[in-house]
Parts: C-alpha cells; sequence; structure tokens
C-alpha cells in the first residue's frame, strides 16, 4: 500500500510541475483535465504526508520516553500511545481513499423509465418513479429535464428519459439500474386486493463527442410529425426525429420538442451515452449487454427494490434494507438507500484491494 502511495504522490507532484507550466496554462482542455487529476489525488496525498510526519514524531516520542523516567516517561508513553491510534487511524483512511473510484462517478446522468409487467399500474407505477428521481435531483440542487416522455391514457408513463446535471449525480444514481417492484391496491380494483407490478431503469453515464465520436454516415436520420403533447406546431410540423445507429442497430426517437433541431441535439446525446456504455461493456469482456442486464426483462420475479404501500416499506433487496417511509422515498429522500447502497459498494471494493495486497 505504501508503494502506492509514494507513486501517487510522484504523479501529484508531477502534476503540480504541469500546472505551473505556461504552455499547459495556454491549453485550457489540457489544463482542466490536469487539474482535475490533481484535485482528486489532493485528499489521499495529504493524508500519506501527515502519516508520514505522524511515523517522524512517533519516532521522537519512544525515543524520548526511552530517555525519560517518572511523570516525563509516563507523559511521554501516553503520546506515543496517542500518536500510535492516530497513525493506525490514518491508514485505515488511506485504504479507503485508496480504493479505485469508478471512472464515470462525477458525470451527469441519463436515466431511462420503463414500464413492465402490470399494465396500467405499471406505467403509474414508472411515473411514480419519474417523479420520485426527479424530486431527488432537485434536493441535491442537480438540473433534471425530461428529455423524452412517452404518457398513457390513464396518467403515467411508457417511458421517459430523464437527463440529470450535477456533480457525482453517477456516483449517486448508478445503484438504481434494475427492477422495481411496487405492491399496492390500484384506484379501480373493487376488492381490495394488491396487485404486483413492475417498472424498469437504467442508468447510463452522460457521454461528451470527446467520448464517442458517431461517424454521421452511420447513422440514420428520419424526421417524422410529432404524436405527442406539445401544441399545434408540434402537431403540424415534421419536427420529431429518429436515430437509427447502422452498426448498432440503436434507435433514439426525440419528438418533445417543438423545433427539429432540439430534438435532434436530445437524440444524439442519448446515443452516445448509450454508445458510451456498449464500448464499455466491450472493454470489460462481459458477454452480455450492460443496458439489457440493467432493465432485465421487466417479469416480477426480478426485482431489485420493492415499494410496499400497505406496509408503507420500501426493500432494496441487495442489502437488505428496509426503509419505513415510503412517502418520504417517493417525494425524493432516496439518501438511506442512495447511502447504504454506495456504503456497500466501498466494502466491496475495499475488500477486492486488501485481496491484492495479501
Amino acid at each position: 500500500m505504501f508503494d502506492q502511495l509514494a507513486q501517487l504522490e510522484d504523479r501529484f507532484r508531477d502534476l503540480e510541475a504541469q500546472l505551473s507550466d505556461p504552455e499547459v496554462a495556454a491549453d485550457s482542455e489540457r489544463l482542466t483535465s490536469l487539474a482535475r487529476q490533481h484535485a482528486g489525488l489532493a485528499p489521499t496525498v495529504a493524508a500519506y504526508r501527515t502519516w508520514r510526519a505522524l511515523g517522524d514524531d512517533l519516532e521522537v516520542a519512544r525515543e524520548m520516553a526511552a530517555e525519560s523516567d517518572g511523570e516525563d516517561r509516563a507523559s511521554m508513553q501516553a503520546e506515543v500511545e496517542t500518536l500510535t491510534a492516530r497513525r493506525a487511524e490514518l491508514e485505515a483512511e488511506l485504504l479507503v481513499l485508496l480504493v479505485p473510484a469508478d471512472p464515470h462517478d462525477d458525470r451527469d446522468v441519463i436515466l431511462e423509465i420503463r414500464a413492465a409487467a402490470g399494465g396500467d399500474e405499471a406505467g403509474l407505477f414508472a411515473g411514480d418513479l419519474e417523479q420520485m428521481y426527479l424530486r431527488y435531483a432537485a434536493r441535491r440542487g442537480w438540473r433534471a429535464r425530461v428529455l423524452s416522455e412517452s404518457s398513457q391514457g390513464i396518467g403515467g408513463i411508457k417511458e421517459a428519459v430523464v437527463e440529470v446535471v450535477g456533480r457525482g449525480a453517477y456516483a449517486h444514481l448508478k445503484h438504481e439500474s434494475g427492477v422495481h417492484r411496487v405492491q399496492r391496491v390500484p384506484a379501480t380494483e373493487s376488492q381490495g386486493r394488491i396487485h404486483t407490478s413492475t417498472a424498469s431503469v437504467a442508468v447510463l453515464p452522460a457521454a461528451e463527442e470527446v467520448d464517442v465520436r458517431v461517424d454521421p454516415g452511420e447513422v440514420r436520420v428520419d424526421v417524422f410529425r410529432s404524436s405527442g403533447p406539445g401544441g399545434q406546431s408540434v402537431n403540424t410540423t415534421d419536427s420529431a426525429v429518429r436515430l437509427t445507429h447502422l452498426p448498432t442497430g440503436l434507435v433514439v426517437s426525440c419528438q418533445d420538442e417543438k423545433s427539429q433541431h432540439q430534438n435532434r441535439d436530445k437524440a444524439m446525446r442519448i446515443l452516445r451515452s448509450r454508445l458510451l456504455q456498449a464500448e464499455q461493456e466491450r472493454q470489460s469482456g462481459e458477454r452480455a449487454d450492460t443496458r439489457r442486464g440493467q432493465i432485465g426483462t421487466g417479469d416480477r420475479s426480478e426485482k431489485i427494490r420493492t415499494y410496499n404501500f400497505p406496509q408503507r416499506r420500501v426493500t432494496d433487496h441487495r442489502i437488505g434494507l428496509s426503509v419505513h417511509d415510503l412517502e418520504g422515498v417517493l417525494g425524493g429522500e432516496l439518501e438511506p438507500l442512495v447511502d447504504a447502497l454506495r456504503g456497500a459498494e466501498r466494502e466491496v471494493r475495499i475488500a477486492e484491494l486488501r485481496d491484492g495486497q495479501d
């Protein structure tokens, strides 16, 4: 571990030297990249330097304790114990800091929400999830907007694509991927029977043009008349856009804006994010498609979380956590679940790091 820390400190010094170079300062893109790396290493390097300084102080305290007697020796021995405990605490902190972060944690997010099993009730639940994430984003001070939405007649949605812009959005939302299950009595149920429905959520790290180069010649662009709400001008002009990425067969449609240009821009952002995740999948060497793995089939038996209305309980099945505040969770108070899931991820990464050191 300490060899790795020494290497990180060397890298930190190298970044400091580059950041003071006038040529780097004149290149805004490079300057931003180096500054981000420097800021990312700063907490770890600061803790490592403090740990090392404590080691020097500890050595001096031990020498003084050995050379002292009486009250002076007891005082120095107490100092030795204090410094030893503090150094052990710092070692634990450094282990956590060394855990490799997900390189996409700071990215913005594209959320895809779809009604699955359960008919109209599934659509209503999908709409509840969409609102839950919009409220959670607002609580965190993020900017969220609906890029695409397909509603159903009785309320709720068939599917929605939401862009969430904010620092750490992917780190906080990535564990929402999967099948969400609801258990409640529908308003139309005269016998009071509890129905089970599902909706699927996929969380994609937002991709920029520099991340994914899309060859315009490989994208078929179709324009058509919007069928959704938006006013007379939407319904009487060919403003809706459908992009088909020919090499992969991915299809993205957007029709919520009155401008064809705006719809095309939205669709391209979604397409880039899907292509970025496909590239991550290829690089990781996994065979199953990541988005398909996130979404699952939508069958009632597949679930990462259950929202139980009769018991006012939300249970995340991956970590066995139940929160008895369903109204709060649907109101955007996702912190108990998100924090627990992030903590579980961190514990797994720490265990992997320790295994690698053995």
